[in-house]
């Protein structure tokens, strides 16, 4: 049985046929090809309502749209919020390697590299979080500062993927030292694992300024959602942590499940990365960015990073400023913050694990949260409650703060465990909902075709806020042990 679009095909082909026949000056190859019928046996195969217009299915996600042909029409929209869970994901993979390895301290520090498991007293063991750190945020920093200036590995897409390449191999390695026996090379293991340390974070830098210049070029949320996905990776980890206490297991075993966590979701995030170009509200607010540029200074144009910083400035010092108070107190001391009611309702083996990690990394993650319900204060106000934020840094200071191996001679005024949980809270939730502000607001100081520079401006004064945070808290445990004004 013919239908009539077989019909029609067939009528179509003679005309053509003909046509060709009938006019000895057209070229037989530029001639349109005829339509033969040939019996259609398969079941009609029905298409999804979106593509009921007849749009070539490369052009349903703008995939041969050029930035300068890219439609002025309504812009479509991120279909349950897949786009915003793929930042959020890529936002847990920044942190989640240096959390691990912070989660990970028994397994070096009381496994690996102790005197049971090496027969041998080093200050391998002692030192070890002091040198991770160092060799953390050092070449984080230097690494985001560069990436702003310099292409390293060519484009943004090109710098995520070869970064994630690299802090996969580094993690695959770290579970295969952890499966090997060194407890006779100690030495060699910790510098090997110092080296794997520094190449990770250097990769890990590259890939975290990246991904805020990415999610830069989309709307406001998208750099909230990276922000978001940070502290969810912090609250993961904490619950990892107190699972880990509850259930006592070998430091070990505990460990290489920490690295294959990790793993998994960097792997993930590799492959969400790649989904990203299908989706057309992804490939249609790349293009819109691509076009202002175009539009506004030509491809050629260099970028003008004095003009972006400058217009920028006010919101990297919020950025700078509300890490720098977070990291100066957290977790450096409040995981020294000693329990004074013995009755707390929280046991003295949790207190460091609830009262500290979990509560604050969760009430970040709700602080990150809050701008999707409302934004307060406007980006002009926006330093004053930063400011203020430095407020918390004496008041756990005055708590029971005492750090190990020092003996305290400032007086603890804050004798409450109570008044202490209740400022981490509020400790956490500024950080979250301030940190996203500024990063939010930051791309939107400057014209739309340098917002991608902008958010990697933001992304290098976050790692700088988080590096000199965590040396000033050095600070603080010399104070306690110094300053008495009594």
């Amino acid at each position: 049985m013919r239908t009539k679009y077989d019909l029609d095909a067939s009528r179509e082909g003679d005309r053509s046929q003909l046509s060709s026949e009938s006019h000895p000056f057209v070229d037989p190859a530029s001639a349109p090809r005829p339509l033969v019928y040939t019996p259609r046996d398969e079941p009609v195969k029905l298409s999804p309502a979106w593509e009921a217009s007849n749009v070539p299915p490369e052009q349903l996600n703008f995939l041969d749209v050029t930035a300068e042909k890219l439609p002025d029409d309504e812009p479509p929209h991120d279909r349950c919020s897949l786009i915003y869970l793929v930042f959020v994901l890529h936002g847990i993979g920044t942190l989640m390697p240096w959390n691990m390895f912070i989660t990970a301290k028994d397994y070096f520090v009381n496994y690996k590299l102790s005197e049971a498991h090496t027969g041998v007293v080093s200050e391998y063991a002692t030192n070890f979080l002091p040198y991770v750190g160092f060799a953390s945020h050092i070449p984080s920093v230097l690494i985001n500062w560069i990436n702003v200036f310099a292409r390293m590995g060519g484009s943004l897409a090109r710098r995520i993927i070869w970064s994630l390449c690299v802090i996969t191999m580094v993690f695959i390695f770290t579970v295969i030292l952890a499966m090997v026996d060194s407890s006779r090379w100690p030495g060699p293991f910790f510098f090997t694992t110092i080296t794997s340390v520094v190449i990770l974070n250097v990769a890990n830098g590259i890939y975290q300024n990246s991904v805020y210049g990415l999610a830069a070029r989309l709307p406001f949320r998208y750099t909230g959602a990276v922000v978001l996905g940070s502290n969810i990776s912090g609250t993961v980890t904490a619950l990892i942590k107190i699972l880990s206490i509850a259930m006592a297991p070998n430091p070990r075993t505990a460990a290489i499940y920490y690295f294959i966590t990790a793993l998994f979701i960097l792997l993930a995030c590799f492959d969400t990365y790649f989904a990203l170009p299908l989706s057309r509200f992804y490939r249609y607010h790349k293009l819109k960015s691509l076009r202002a540029g175009s539009e506004a200074h030509g491809p050629s144009t260099a970028v003008p990073y004095w003009h972006i910083f400058k217009k920028a400035f006010p919101q990297l010092l919020n950025v700078f400023l509300v890490f720098f108070v977070t990291l100066s107190v957290f977790p450096t001391v409040l995981a020294d913050i000693n329990m004074v009611d013995e009755d707390f309702f929280v046991p003295k083996q949790y207190f460091a694990a609830v009262l500290c990690f979990f509560t604050f990394n969760f009430t970040a993650m709700l602080g990150n949260l809050m701008p999707n319900l409302f934004v307060m204060p406007t980006p002009r106000w926006l330093w004053l409650p930063v400011v203020l934020r430095f407020a918390f840094i004496p008041y756990f200071v005055l708590c029971n703060y005492l750090p190990v191996h020092v003996e305290r001679v400032t007086p603890v005024y804050i004798n409450n465990d109570w008044a202490y949980w209740g400022m981490v809270v509020l400790l956490g939730l500024s950080s979250g909902y301030f940190s996203s502000l500024g990063m939010m607001y930051c791309p939107r100081t400057v014209e739309p075709q340098f917002a991608s520079t902008a958010g990697m401006f933001g992304a290098a004064a976050l790692v700088t806020g988080v590096c000199l945070g965590v040396q000033f808290s050095l600070v603080l445990s010399w104070f306690v042990q110094n300053v008495n004004f009594a």
